[in-house]
């Protein structure tokens, strides 16, 4: 299937909701995807640097406002 979408013709408000339409699809249906290795890696550099306190974590729909905010 070949879905064809304007995206010279959305808004950036419209891509971002497409865009998040799509990922919550995605991460909904896992099947057939097997992450490569390296992320596994990364994930455990994070956890580290979590457990160390050297970052924390903002909510996401705070951290999504501020980026609109940055962006208009």
């Amino acid at each position: 299937m070949n879905s064809q979408i304007a995206l010279e013709n959305m808004t950036f408000s419209e891509k971002m909701g497409l865009m998040e339409d799509l990922w919550n699809h995605l991460s909904r249906d896992k099947a057939g995807f097997t992450p490569p290795e390296w992320h596994g890696e990364v994930l455990k550099i994070r956890q580290e640097r979590i457990d160390s306190g050297d970052i924390g974590f903002t909510d996401w729909e705070i951290a999504k406002k501020e980026i609109r905010d940055r962006l208009s």
